[in-house]
């Protein structure tokens, strides 16, 4: 079930309110209750000497997009902050878009766990790239 738009545009503010995410171009494509759907338009600046997505890119882009998953459980005025993050690198990723769908595993009070899967779309293939496991906290922004 996809939120309103309304809550889609809320989402894209909070993207929008971190500075490393909107300098990285990340946006969101569509949310859930408990679930994210992001993007990545790849440019030069992403690559690392190989050619492939520097994995700091790949892992912003899963992190963030767990962040926002857990953020449409919160209750409101609460942050979510990333306490661990677990990363697997599976291949390179290559191809001009990466994308990615992050859901909540379990929700809770003061940590919530979420999961993300990126995959960047190749010479017509769409491939998983990366899996992310982060839990995240949830907490008072004063």
């Amino acid at each position: 079930m996809t939120m309103t738009r309304l809550e889609l545009d809320a989402a894209r503010a909070v993207f929008r309110s971190a500075a490393f995410v909107v300098d990285l171009g990340l946006e969101v494509v569509d949310v859930g209750p408990g679930w994210c759907e992001s993007r990545l338009v790849l440019t030069p600046r992403h690559l690392q000497h190989t050619g492939v997505a520097h994995a700091g890119v790949v892992t912003t882009l899963g992190d963030h997009s767990c962040g926002a998953s857990a953020y449409t459980l919160a209750p409101e005025g609460v942050a979510v902050v990333t306490a661990d993050l677990q990363v697997r690198l599976m291949r390179g990723a290559r191809g001009p878009v990466l994308f990615c769908r992050a859901e909540v595993i379990k929700p809770g009070r003061t940590l919530s766990f979420a999961e993300a899967r990126i995959y960047s779309e190749h010479e017509g293939q769409r491939l998983e790239v990366a899996r992310i496991s982060t839990t995240l906290a949830l907490v008072n922004p004063s």
